[in-house]
């Protein structure tokens, strides 16, 4: 088989093109995962993240939640699974399904107080839908749903 001038540069013209799609594919890839840190992540940089933007994942621990509605502050703790913990102070209304137990994944600042400052606060929740029984009010549903989580 032959290759003309043509067939070499179609051929050559292809190649290019996909060369560029796979850098696309693969470049944009990286560039748009979002991932956040655990506690054990964030203590173990320690003063190198002080100040920057970060997301920080883990376990809101019970009994740790401090709600000041007249300054619409949040304080509470993350752990993981290493047992460590970060002081969150977020501020902004909660949302409605955050509780002691549940998974959540905050946005902000480390500062050196060891204080994690968030302004987004995202709770992790089941993915599952259960729609309510035939006779049941959605509301009184929700309620017992919200109930059960809690315990």
């Amino acid at each position: 088989m032959m290759w003309n001038g043509r067939r070499a540069g179609i051929a050559i013209g292809g190649g290019v093109v996909l060369l560029i799609f796979a850098y696309l594919v693969w470049g944009g890839i990286g560039s748009n995962l979002v991932y956040f840190l655990t506690p054990t992540e964030l203590l173990a940089k320690g003063s190198s993240v002080y100040g920057t933007s970060v997301r920080l994942g883990g376990i809101v621990e019970d009994g740790s939640i401090r709600w000041d509605a007249d300054r619409r502050e949040l304080r509470f703790r993350l752990h993981d699974e290493n047992a460590k913990t970060v002081e969150v102070l977020s501020t902004g209304v909660p949302p409605q399904m955050f509780s002691g137990g549940i998974g959540a994944v905050v946005e902000g600042i480390w500062t050196p107080d060891g204080v994690f400052h968030s302004h987004n606060l995202m709770v992790k929740h089941s993915n599952e839908y259960r729609a309510p029984m035939p006779g049941t009010k959605p509301p009184e549903y929700y309620r017992e749903l919200f109930r059960k989580q809690q315990s």
